[in-house]
């Protein structure tokens, strides 16, 4: 594209320059031809006032060696014998003053026309003036005008002409190599992104910059590779969330199998059971190495559940458990029916998550509540217990840092349980926090927006604090 807009660009100004520069040249010539002869003309008029005066040969000789062309042996008089007629366009001349260099035959018929001429001669051109004599007849000067006069500055201005005609080429084609590497270089950028792209660079992207046509390709470029690192995003977060929600019937079953005695069936369930909840860990965390931050949940359009029944039901499944370890459990703020604008699997997955983490890293026996608190345009979830507590709420709300300084048995957490209750909340516009419980343990607090505005205190902001 750049060589064929240089190209275009090149001939385009070629033909412009030789349509004005050709007939500029021959008018230039024309010009100094017409200077020529016009000094010629004003030369054999300093003559006249002496034949006007006489025709004496020696007269007539100092008055033609007084001037400038006389002297230089370029003027000539030709005065005619009175005595003699002119006959066929022939006339005897009397008297013949400087160097002839026009024919007798040329200054007959100027003599017998009365009008100036210009004939060819050797070494240039001569003029031929008619001059009026005191006797009435006519005499003819001649003026010899070499070629070189002719043509004087000519040449030069050709010349002149030819600079100004390439500099005016160079200049239209740098003007348009650089509009060629303006317009190129964004295609080129844009070319070697889509092939980055390919080669599995997602975060390539081009700068939107250049003609007003390439820049809005780069934006949709941008815009399609951004869809594409969101749909991937998606696809792994789903499938970490999905691995994740395993290690709730896991829990269970490690439970389980903890309360089976000894004994080598004992064991091996147990072994089982534990190698079944590492390969789970793999799983979550090579999904959530590969993929990007992505942003919150993607809910559907009109997706909503019903806050309290979701709870009641999954605070039902999680009793029979607290039962067998013997664990408090207390429930408040259920008895009204609540809308969020959440998809119920994905509310349900998040208080797996919650309550997952109470059986699995507080000790038998420790007591735990849920609370729902619900005001005109948010809901808050608190999921207290009794245990020892967190020691370093912000990096348990960090990605992949979650749980990783509690006491005991943070070793294998993935930290994805908070990941998926922080996005579900995020989602409505609302946010997760983590603080100390009246239980003396644990106190996880979900504000959910109702409206989709959240409404809490420094949305977006992950923080903790004494509840």
């Amino acid at each position: 594209m750049r060589w064929a807009l240089v190209k275009v660009c090149l001939a385009v100004t070629a033909m412009v320059v030789i349509a004005f520069a050709v007939p500029l040249g021959l008018v230039i010539r024309e010009m100094a031809s017409d200077r020529a002869f016009s000094d010629a003309e004003r030369q054999a008029a300093t003559i006249a006032p002496a034949l006007s005066i006489t025709t004496d040969r020696e007269g007539l000789t100092r008055a033609v060696l007084s001037t400038e062309p006389g002297d230089r042996g370029r003027l000539a008089v030709h005065v005619p014998d009175p005595g003699k007629a002119v006959d066929g366009g022939a006339a005897a001349e009397a008297l013949h003053i400087g160097t002839r260099r026009a024919s007798a035959k040329d200054i007959a018929t100027v003599r017998k026309a009365g009008r100036a001429s210009i004939t060819e001669v050797t070494g240039g051109f001569a003029l031929l003036q008619p001059t009026a004599l005191s006797t009435g007849d006519i005499a003819v000067v001649e003026v010899f005008v070499p070629e070189g006069e002719v043509s004087n500055g000519v040449a030069t201005a050709w010349l002149i002409l030819a600079g100004v005609g390439v500099a005016l080429i160079v200049g239209s084609v740098a003007v348009a190599d650089r509009l060629g590497i303006r317009m190129v270089q964004p295609a080129q950028r844009l070319a070697a992104a889509a092939h980055d792209l390919g080669e599995g660079q997602l975060a390539t992207r081009v700068p939107e910059e250049g003609p007003t046509e390439l820049r809005s390709a780069a934006v949709a470029f941008n815009s399609m590779a951004d869809q594409v690192v969101q749909l991937l995003a998606n696809e792994r977060e789903l499938a970490a969330d999905l691995s994740h929600r395993l290690r709730t019937p896991l829990t269970v079953l490690r439970l389980n199998a903890a309360s089976l005695g000894e004994g080598p069936a004992a064991d091996q369930t147990r072994a089982a059971v534990e190698q079944l909840e590492h390969e789970v860990d793999t799983i979550i965390r090579t999904a959530r190495e590969q993929r990007p931050q992505t942003q919150g949940v993607q809910k559907g359009a009109g997706a909503g559940c019903d806050l309290s029944e979701v709870i009641r039901e999954r605070m039902g499944f999680w009793s029979a458990l607290a039962e067998d370890e013997g664990r408090e459990v207390r429930l408040a703020g259920v008895d009204r029916t609540v809308r969020i604008p959440v998809a119920r699997p994905e509310l349900a997955a998040a208080l797996d998550a919650l309550l997952g983490n109470v059986f699995r890293h507080t000790p038998e026996g420790t007591a735990f509540a849920v609370d729902v608190h619900h005001s005109g345009d948010a809901a808050i979830v608190l999921v207290s217990d009794a245990g020892p507590g967190i020691d370093d709420p912000e990096a348990a709300l960090a990605r992949g840092a979650s749980g990783r300084s509690r006491a005991k048995g943070a070793v294998g957490s993935t930290g994805l349980g908070l990941d998926i209750v922080r996005r579900v909340a995020e989602s409505t516009g609302g946010d997760l926090r983590i603080g100390r419980s009246v239980l003396g343990g644990t106190e996880v607090r979900i504000w959910i927006g109702l409206n989709g505005s959240g409404g809490g205190p420094e949305r977006g902001g992950r923080g903790h604090g004494r509840r």
